[in-house]
Parts: C-alpha cells; structure tokens; sequence
C-alpha cells in the first residue's frame, strides 16, 4: 500500500496511542518479537488462525503435519526499531507518503517522480492490505509502465503462491503514462482471469526488465567490521 487511509481490519491496533504502546516495548529490545507481531493478526482472523485451529488439536486431537506455508508463517519477523517505527507512525498513523511529506534527507518523497516500471501485487481477501487501497497507486503513479496484479488468496497464500496449486487465478493489466485511470471494481470486472500462479508472469516481466544475470553480491561487510555471520537462512530460525 502506499495509501493508508483504508488499512482494513488492523486499523482497530494502529491508532497513535498503541503505536506508542509499541515502539516503548522495541525500545527494550531493540525490535518487535514475533510472537508479538503474528499475534495481532492471529486476532483478526480468529475463526480461521485460532479457533478452527483450537478445535482441531485440542479438541478433536487432531494433530496437523508440518507442510510448506505452516512453515513459511512460522518464520517471524524481527524488524528494527526505527523502520518499525516509521513504518507505523509515519505511513499507517500520519498517511506521510501518500500526502507527499515522507522527508528522506531533508527532501519529500513523491510516489509520481517514480518513472521506472512497478509490478504491484494484490491479494483479493487480503486483511492486512486491502486490494483497493493497493489499487491506489494507480492515482499516484507515473510510471512509464505500471503492471498491477490482483491474486486470488489472501495475505499469505496470495503471495506465497507457487505453480501447481489447483484453484488459483489472478487478474493483471498493463497501465501506461497517459492511460486513463479506472476505479477498481470496474477494472476487476473488465479485466480478464488466468488460472494458476502468479509468479510465472512475474518472472517474465522480470525476464523482459532485466540487463541479465550476474552473481549476487557477496554477504556481510567485512571491509567495515561486519563479516557474515553464519549461512542462510540464519540461526534465530531455530529457536523455539
């Protein structure tokens, strides 16, 4: 989202009194554990993230395998104070980029300077980012070219959404500089569905908008003091 006047369901933890409540418990330990953070939104959607899950295996004793998205979900996040901070304060409570006053060294940044191409992505039933307000780029952009993609799914399996899953579609249309604007119910029932992943489309647009291959960087920054510490994925993907 750039737009955050419409957050959705989260918007009941993001006024500015809890966002104080927060960026307090980070100032202790320097970030926001993840319990913390996937607990809020394990609230929003009870029925599906705690309840079912409660009467499964508690209940009925039915104990879940381990598969692939469990596991993606279970891997936290560990955002630092300050960008979580702003993250919060400055874009969910005071809307700061969207209204052109997000100050990045000592200039405003404005979403319609940006000219390169954008692929942006939606989810349909998407709780912590709704798809209108992501659609509202649209009103904001400038891009030469701006490939916006709505998925079906939700805030995980929308995004975590490789080939071979049956029942998965998405919508993707291509704005261009100078293309009239829609509103996003009428581009959702113009714009065509193709079933399956949405990924395969982006690796071609990143195909098409790419110079070519070359070897990733190397990790850590030894020549300031900051060597790697261990391989990918980490070690606090290990702890309990």
């Amino acid at each position: 989202m750039t737009d955050f006047t419409e957050v959705g369901e989260i918007n009941v933890f993001m006024d500015a009194s809890e966002v104080t409540l927060l960026e307090d418990m980070m100032w202790q330990k320097g970030y926001l554990d993840h319990k913390q953070v996937s607990g809020g939104f394990q609230v929003l959607k009870s029925a599906d993230l705690i309840w079912s899950k409660m009467v499964r295996e508690y209940y009925l004793g039915h104990r879940e395998p381990m598969f692939d998205l469990m596991a993606w979900n279970a891997d936290g996040t560990r955002m630092p104070y300050r960008q979580h901070s702003e993250l919060l304060r400055r874009l969910y409570v005071n809307n700061e980029l969207f209204e052109g006053k997000y100050m990045v060294e000592g200039r405003a940044i404005s979403i319609s300077n940006i000219h390169c191409p954008i692929f942006a992505v939606a989810a349909v039933t998407d709780h912590v980012a709704p798809w209108h307000s992501v659609y509202k780029l649209h009103l904001q952009s400038d891009a030469t070219e701006l490939t916006f993609v709505l998925t079906s799914g939700g805030h995980n399996v929308g995004i975590v959404n490789e080939p071979g899953h049956p029942h998965r579609s998405y919508q993707l249309s291509v704005c261009h500089e100078g293309d009239r604007c829609i509103d996003p119910e009428t581009w959702k029932a113009r714009t065509p569905k193709s079933e399956g992943s949405w990924w395969p489309a982006w690796q071609q647009w990143l195909a098409a908008h790419s110079s070519g291959r070359t070897a990733p960087p190397a990790m850590g920054a030894p020549d300031k003091g900051y060597p790697p510490l261990c391989d990918s994925p980490g070690t606090y993907v290990l702890k309990q």
